[in-house]
Order: structure tokens, then sequence, then C-alpha cells
């Protein structure tokens, strides 16, 4: 009878130890989960912004006209939550042609909820139309 009882003095208080020592192995786990999702989702707001502005510059009937109507678009989009680059008009921009925005913005790590280190992330869409084929373009 006196062996359990000494084994259950010499294991009090091992599960408190364990917990300890556990619980922010856990809670950096959680927070890299919650940074991953935060990511992810900021990358959609990207490339949606993308998706958005190509369908803008598809409209217009002049390359510049196209590149100005991107910029505003991604911009209001974005409204200025992260330093994005002006967007990359590219393709061919003629009737029946495939015109492609490319946007890249750099994304604190802090705005991904990693609070307290310095750096960015940068993340960037790609996205493309087609010109209509009966559209005067140039």
């Amino acid at each position: 009878m006196t062996g359990r009882a000494d084994q259950r003095r010499a294991d009090a208080g091992m599960m408190a130890v364990e917990m300890v020592l556990l619980a922010p192995v856990m809670v950096a786990f959680l927070l890299l989960v919650v940074a991953f999702g935060r990511y992810v989702a900021v990358r959609g707001e990207v490339e949606a912004a993308s998706r958005d502005a190509v369908r803008a510059a598809s409209l217009e009937r002049s390359n510049g006209a196209a590149a100005a109507a991107a910029a505003q678009t991604a911009s209001a989009s974005l409204a200025g939550r992260w330093r994005c680059d002006a967007p990359q008009l590219g393709g061919d921009f003629v009737a029946g042609g495939t015109i492609t925005v490319r946007l890249e913005c750099s994304v604190p790590l802090s705005g991904l909820g990693l609070l307290g280190l310095p750096g960015s992330v940068s993340v960037h869409g790609v996205s493309s139309a087609p010109l209509d084929l009966y559209r005067r373009t140039g």
C-alpha cells in the first residue's frame, strides 16, 4: 500500500507543469493559424482588386486610358490599406486581344495578426480579361 501512496506523491503537480510548458506552444500555434488565415484573406482582396482593375481597363478604348482606369479602380478597391505598386497593364490592347493586370502590394506582418514582428510580406494578384472583338481600340 505504501508504494502506491509514494508514487501518487511523486506525480503530484506534474500535470500543472506539463500545462505550463504546453500552453505557450499551443498559443503560438493558434496565432500562426490566425496569421495564415489572414494572409489568405489579404491575398483574396488583392486578387479581387486586380480583377476589378482589369475589368475597368477592358472597357476603355486606348492603352493609356486603360492604364489610368486600372490604377484608379485598384486604388479605390484597396482604399489605401497597404502600400501597393501601380498596376502593371500587359497583353495585346487590340480588338479581340487579352489584357492582363498585375497588382503587387506590401502588407506588414502586424497586419496579418503577427503583432510586434517587423517586416512585411509581398502579396500579388494577376487577372486577365478579353477585349471585345467588335470594339474599336487604339
